[in-house]
């Protein structure tokens, strides 16, 4: 027996279910080996929930091994599943060279797509998927950036037009869509944060460039607490800024990087020496320092979501 795609469903003999499939509300995390992805499923657990993880390098009982762009085996486990919280792409600390970018487009591209095509084969589709994007859409900017607010223009906006141009290409008559544009996630243990206190630590966390640039940031708590609202609001639908209410300059957040860390003061950074530094020593590119955005969660403050981490030194400390 064939379903219209011409595949076996997944709840006969060829995808065989395990019982703790079924008693389990369970959520699949495509990419969930990463920073956020790991905060996530440790966060949904313990509310009691089993989190499948899909990652290219299983490491864990449970993860599944999917290469991000072809159906495999791992489709069984989005038969009955609640909710699909895609974390794939590459990630764009690293030199923008010819080859990187054309894989940082097609990790987040070719996610998405192989996603809605196992979701298209299942005959108890995932009633929502959450996918996790990128406030860089609004390019560098300090005007205050809600949903509506116009693109930018560079490599980072155009990845992510055609990020959430794909992801909202298709439709699935019976999984919802969201798509959160995430800002810099503060956590401990991993993500941006981490090297930005080493470098604190080691007096070089003065301001950067002018100091100018905003920071968009949120404590992972609250964006867990966002990914969570997602799913469990079936009114919810489309893009949502996944950041707190309160960005801060360059300036502002280094001060607080500083005070916590227990630094009075370090040199600036001015550009002309932090592009040389980052092209040759941190093989990254520059203008992930030297730009930011002004970026405010409007759809989450309608819909009355409550922030619990709103004070920045506050957060710091409670990460660091």
């Amino acid at each position: 027996m064939t379903d219209t795609n011409g595949c076996a469903p997944c709840d006969v003999e060829n995808y065989p279910i395990t019982l703790s499939l079924l008693l389990m509300p369970r959520f699949v995390l495509p990419g969930g080996s990463g920073f956020l992805g790991q905060s996530f499923a440790a966060y949904a657990r313990s509310l009691g929930h089993e989190c499948v993880i899909l990652t290219r390098h299983p490491s864990r009982e449970g993860d599944l091994e999917w290469d991000g762009k072809s159906v495999g085996a791992w489709r069984e486990a989005l038969e009955g599943a609640e909710a699909v919280v895609n974390f794939t792409g590459k990630s764009v600390n690293c030199r923008h060279t010819p080859e990187n970018r054309k894989e940082i487009i097609d990790s987040r591209v070719d996610s998405v797509r192989v996603m809605d095509e196992a979701i298209a084969r299942c005959a108890r589709p995932p009633k929502v998927i959450v996918q996790a994007g990128s406030l860089a859409i609004y390019g560098d900017t300090t005007e205050p950036c809600d949903e509506e607010a116009p693109h930018g223009e560079g490599f980072g906006v155009d990845v992510c037009e055609l990020w959430e141009e794909a992801f909202f290409r298709e439709t699935l008559p019976e999984t919802r869509k969201c798509s959160l544009r995430i800002g810099f996630a503060l956590g401990p243990n991993g993500g941006a944060l981490v090297p930005l206190r080493t470098l604190t630590r080691y007096f070089l966390g003065g301001t950067v460039g002018s100091g100018r640039q905003y920071i968009s940031w949120l404590h992972v708590d609250d964006l867990n607490r966002m990914v969570q609202r997602c799913i469990e609001d079936d009114t919810l639908e489309g893009v949502f800024n996944a950041t707190g209410p309160h960005p801060v300059t360059n300036k502002v957040f280094m001060r607080a990087m500083r005070k916590v860390v227990g630094r009075p003061w370090s040199p600036p950074a001015p550009a002309f020496i932090v592009k040389p530094g980052a092209r040759w020593i941190l093989r990254t590119e520059a203008s992930l320092a030297l730009t930011g955005r002004k970026c405010y969660p409007r759809r989450f403050e309608e819909i009355g979501f409550t922030f619990a981490h709103t004070d920045l030194e506050a957060t710091l400390r409670d990460v660091l």
